[in-house]
């Protein structure tokens, strides 16, 4: 039952959905299928529709909440542009894209806007902490426009946890500028996830030249003072997350707040085990309800 699937992962974040989009969202064979499915649904009395979109639990002001936050995300999106294109220009930044909500469409007033950054090998976290270091200093630690939560390194493209949840953000990351080119070849596998959507979209903006300061910082980093600070801002951020995070176990405090030499994560709440966790539980509550079973997801 792919579409019921498709349905309960977003219900998750009470977003209904369209048939078409359902279609994009599932490993359905095509929309023929989806379409059959649906039907069955709503005889069953499982899914309701308002204004083409599909939803359950009967609460069709989730509808009403869908289309004001995609109006507020279109009214949010060239300012979120934007601010990917600044961020593009700080010292090794390689390529910028939006993730997160506003990724797929949707936004409202206590909404960020989530980036994701790609950077030159051995020098992420050396850009990460200018980037941090501004957020603090001029935008007084506001994350509104400016959350910055998951960075790579050029030469550590695959995303290593492989999953629906990690599936559907990287298909749904919006490149703003910068070649994205071999992050989407590292990471075919998001096909075997969600394989009615297309993987590779082109970057928004063309990358320009960077600014004098950003040319003078890389060129004078090019130095062993280079290395010694990569080295440093890693381990003086590892060691601030420890101590500010002890609540998280060890395997979840792994994924969730990752720092290694080629990957930074800064996600505190590990919404991607929650996210899973909470699926699972929709998957046997609506096996228990409607007989219907579905395979459990693996974070």
């Amino acid at each position: 039952m792919n579409s019921l699937k498709t349905l309960l992962y977003f219900s998750i974040f009470k977003y209904p959905l369209s048939a078409r989009e359902i279609f994009l969202f599932s490993s359905a064979a095509d929309e023929n299928e989806v379409n059959h499915e649906l039907d069955l649904l709503k005889q069953k009395g499982v899914v309701s529709i308002d204004n083409d979109f599909y939803f359950l639990d009967n609460n069709p002001s989730l509808v009403k909440r869908r289309i004001k936050g995609n109006k507020m995300a279109n009214s949010v999106m060239d300012k979120a542009i934007r601010k990917g294109a600044f961020i593009s220009k700080f010292p090794y930044v390689k390529a910028v894209g939006i993730s997160g909500s506003l990724s797929k469409n949707y936004h409202d007033k206590n909404g960020d806007v989530d980036y994701f950054v790609i950077t030159k090998s051995e020098r992420l976290w050396v850009a990460r902490t200018l980037l941090m270091l501004y957020k603090k200093i001029f935008l007084l630690n506001s994350r509104k426009f400016f959350c910055i939560n998951y960075f790579v390194t050029e030469n550590s493209l695959e995303i290593s946890e492989k999953n629906i949840f990690t599936a559907t953000e990287l298909l749904t990351l919006i490149p703003i500028t910068g070649d994205f080119t071999e992050f989407y070849n590292q990471n075919r596998w998001v096909s075997n996830f969600l394989p009615n959507l297309e993987i590779g979209k082109p970057s928004i903006i063309s990358a320009k030249r960077k600014p004098i300061t950003s040319r003078s910082i890389e060129f004078l980093l090019l130095s062993k003072l280079g290395n010694i600070l990569e080295s440093t801002f890693l381990k003086l951020t590892l060691k601030k997350w420890n101590n500010k995070f002890k609540t998280l176990s060890k395997e979840d405090f792994k994924i969730a707040m990752k720092s290694t030499q080629g990957v930074s994560k800064h996600h505190p709440q590990n919404f991607q085990k929650q996210v899973i966790n909470k699926l699972n539980k929709k998957y046997q509550e609506f096996q228990s309800r409607y007989n219907i079973e579905l395979e459990k997801e693996h974070a």
